[in-house]
């Protein structure tokens, strides 16, 4: 199947109705797009991206697509997160929490719309990494948490497969994305520990952030910011 061999998980082993969370990468395993991977049918897949990635992604697939058959198109849906629901959508974990995405359907009558504060704040708090802010085309998968949530060690090869693997099997990454807690920062901040930078900010709400810092700073270090503060690291 073209989408498997193209894809970071195992989307093959997908039942009709099933997701999963998926990357395109790099040949050096670079992120692409992340996305939720629905099989809607046998032969019949929707990719759920972030916004601005669709024709990105699309583009992508038909540039390496080749002798493959297959058809890629976009498609345009309303959709919104329902908090606390597990089923009546497709799952998102990004919030901790169990939730659901609906397309195309009015919201139920009694639902309280979330502030967007709120909305990042559950998602800085499940280390959720977010295209633009955590994944760029520096961040390799495992330094964001990627490996554990979003690629199959099983299947067959895909772009990025070979460094993804070796970096799985052979090494560890210099770098991990951590839940902060700090009484207030920008991101961008740089992050010190013993007089050297170590990390920096890439999330931030009061009280709590995310930022990658070196994996050899202990957990329980108290790590400065670089205007001023402390920060803690919240266990991994």
């Amino acid at each position: 199947m073209y989408l498997d061999r193209m894809l970071s998980n195992d989307v093959a082993a997908l039942a009709p109705g099933e997701s999963c969370e998926a990357l395109l990468l790099t040949p050096k395993a670079r992120v692409i797009a992340p996305m939720r991977v629905v099989r809607r049918a046998p032969d019949d897949f929707l990719l759920v991206t972030e916004p601005g990635l669709g024709e990105t992604l699309k583009s992508e697939l038909v540039r390496m697509r080749f002798a493959a058959k297959a058809e890629i198109e976009t498609e345009e849906h309303r959709s919104y997160v329902l908090l606390g629901a597990s089923d009546g959508g497709i799952r998102n974990d990004e919030y901790g929490i169990p939730a659901v995405e609906v397309l195309d359907r009015d919201l139920p009558g009694d639902a309280r719309e979330a502030s967007e504060e709120e909305l990042e704040r559950l998602r800085i708090a499940a280390a959720t990494p977010r295209f633009g802010a955590e994944i760029d085309e520096r961040v390799l998968p495992a330094e964001a948490g990627l490996d554990e949530r979003a690629i199959s060690f099983t299947k067959g090869c895909f772009p990025g497969q070979e460094p993804v693997a070796r970096l799985h099997y052979r090494g560890h990454a210099n770098r991990r994305l951590r839940v902060l807690e700090v009484e207030r920062v920008d991101p961008g901040t740089e992050l010190l520990w013993r007089g050297k930078v170590v990390g920096r900010v890439t999330s931030a709400v009061p009280g709590l952030a995310l930022g990658y810092v070196r994996t050899e700073v202990p957990d329980d270090a108290l790590i400065e910011l670089a205007h001023g503060g402390i920060a803690r690291m919240r266990p991994a």
